[in-house]
């Protein structure tokens, strides 16, 4: 089964909000960009205001769609709709407990994310 993700590239002043994925997840101790599974029928931009409020508690202002990648882990594929988000209401937080941080883009290679989130990172530095 595919899973519909939403994710949000939170942007501001050249630095981009990264979170620590827990050890417990799928994909556990990797960085990630925050997002969440888009419910039955519901619109990926939908989707990701709902998770980036749960998430992070900021309120999207203003986002465009940067790329979207499928990608097979072996156990679980998923549809990864990414979204640059340029204007956002609020202080992004870790609201489910987990380490953030706001990295400087040309250092995100310094990080470890999952394999499916590498053409985005590689894209975003480009970019810069």
């Amino acid at each position: 089964m595919l899973i519909k993700v939403a994710v949000g590239l939170i942007l501001r002043d050249e630095q981009v909000f990264i979170a620590l994925r827990h050890a417990s997840q799928h994909q556990g101790g990797l960085w990630e960009f925050p997002g969440g599974k888009c419910e039955a029928s519901e619109a990926a931009d939908v989707a990701l205001a709902r998770e980036l409020q749960e998430e992070c508690g900021i309120q999207v202002e203003a986002c465009e769609h940067f790329d979207t990648i499928a990608h097979d882990y072996g156990d679980k594929q998923v549809e990864l709709i990414f979204f640059k988000v340029t204007d956002f209401t609020g202080e992004p937080s870790g609201s489910e407990g987990q380490e953030i941080r706001w990295v400087s883009i040309t250092e995100l290679a310094d990080y470890d994310f999952p394999e499916a989130n590498v053409p985005i990172v590689k894209a975003l530095m480009s970019d810069c």
